[in-house]
């Protein structure tokens, strides 16, 4: 039935390897859409199995494509009606997150926007940001509500350069570039900007944003270190289910009414207190307890309210994603009474 609603509707996913896009790939697929994807590798086999398992659900075709190279995505892109240009460069441990990240990142969105822009069929582009976009800043006060009108301070994070500084600046400087790209071409975009994303993953790999999630009941030292960081940065922790996620670039895609940025965010919490969640709920798993004199709440809420007045419903609560991810990293062996 769906396949009728869509008709013979045409989508490019730029960047189809990674957690959320290969999750885009499937759902477009249901819906009865012909679906392009770029890979950087179509010959390696550990990165694309699970897109070649996708072939048996509908019309996929794999493109080898590169972010640095504006001619490799004019052939994925050409007779598609909607793009979603998903692909974005992460190396936390870079020396170098300016040659590593920040660059490729705007590069990236220009030339995939470019090669929209040569297409002449693309009704909107759909390009995913993320919360590090939109939350960090040297404020000290609490209780803040982020919405879309706000932006992370370019000048704090580049002065003080705190650790994982670059990604943040990438998804930043990327997004703004592609609003001043699309605005001057004429180009409708609008972009999704997800918390962090946690859930079954259809690559072969666990995702490192589910790990992180993930790391108060895998007991992983190093990542939990990382999340308490990320409350530190960014204000809060603020999870979403990756299925979400994806419902809401193809909600957006398809919505005529929709412009503009589009927060996507399920539940807002904090590093204890989401351990006490995580205590009452898995048990077993034994979240630790104790946060010595580390903030309790979140400086900051990510408001999803224009996405949700929009007409989105999420399908996801926090006991689902969690109950979900448990599931998926025991069936892994990632987790151990």
């Amino acid at each position: 039935m769906a396949a009728e609603v869509v008709g013979n509707k045409k989508a490019c996913v730029v960047g189809g390897t990674g957690f959320m896009a290969s999750l885009l790939v499937k759902l477009l697929l249901e819906k009865g859409y012909a679906v392009n994807t770029t890979v950087r590798d179509p010959a390696n086999q550990k990165k694309v199995s699970h897109l070649n398992e996708l072939q048996k659900l509908g019309d996929l075709k794999i493109f080898r494509a590169d972010l640095t190279d504006e001619s490799s995505f004019d052939a994925p892109v050409a007779g598609c009606d909607y793009v979603f240009h998903v692909a974005t460069p992460v190396n936390f441990a870079s020396e170098d997150p300016e040659n590593d990240m920040i660059k490729p990142a705007i590069q990236g969105a220009l030339n995939v926007l470019k090669a929209c822009a040569k297409a002449k069929m693309v009704k909107r582009v759909v390009l995913t940001s993320s919360a590090a976009s939109v939350t960090i800043n040297n404020l000290q006060e609490t209780g803040l509500v982020m919405d879309e009108k706000n932006w992370t301070d370019l000048d704090f994070l580049t002065s003080a350069k705190p650790p994982t500084w670059g990604y943040p600046a990438s998804k930043t400087l990327a997004e703004k570039a592609a609003w001043k790209f699309a605005e001057e071409n004429d180009i409708e975009l609008i972009t999704v900007i997800p918390t962090l994303m946690a859930g079954r993953s259809l690559t072969l790999d666990v995702p490192s944003s589910a790990c992180l999630g993930m790391s108060m009941l895998t007991g992983n030292e190093f990542l939990m270190n990382a999340l308490k960081g990320m409350q530190m940065l960014s204000g809060s922790i603020s999870i979403v289910h990756v299925e979400d996620v994806c419902r809401a670039h193809i909600f957006v895609a398809e919505k005529e009414s929709a412009s503009g940025r589009y927060i996507c965010c399920a539940a807002n919490t904090s590093v204890p207190e989401l351990a006490k969640f995580l205590n009452k709920r898995y048990p077993q798993y034994k979240a630790p307890t104790e946060f010595g004199d580390f903030p309790s709440k979140a400086k900051l809420i990510i408001s999803s309210e224009k996405l949700i007045k929009e007409g989105f419903n999420y399908k996801y609560s926090i006991e689902d994603i969690y109950d979900q991810c448990v599931e998926y990293f025991e069936e892994k062996g990632l987790l151990h009474v």
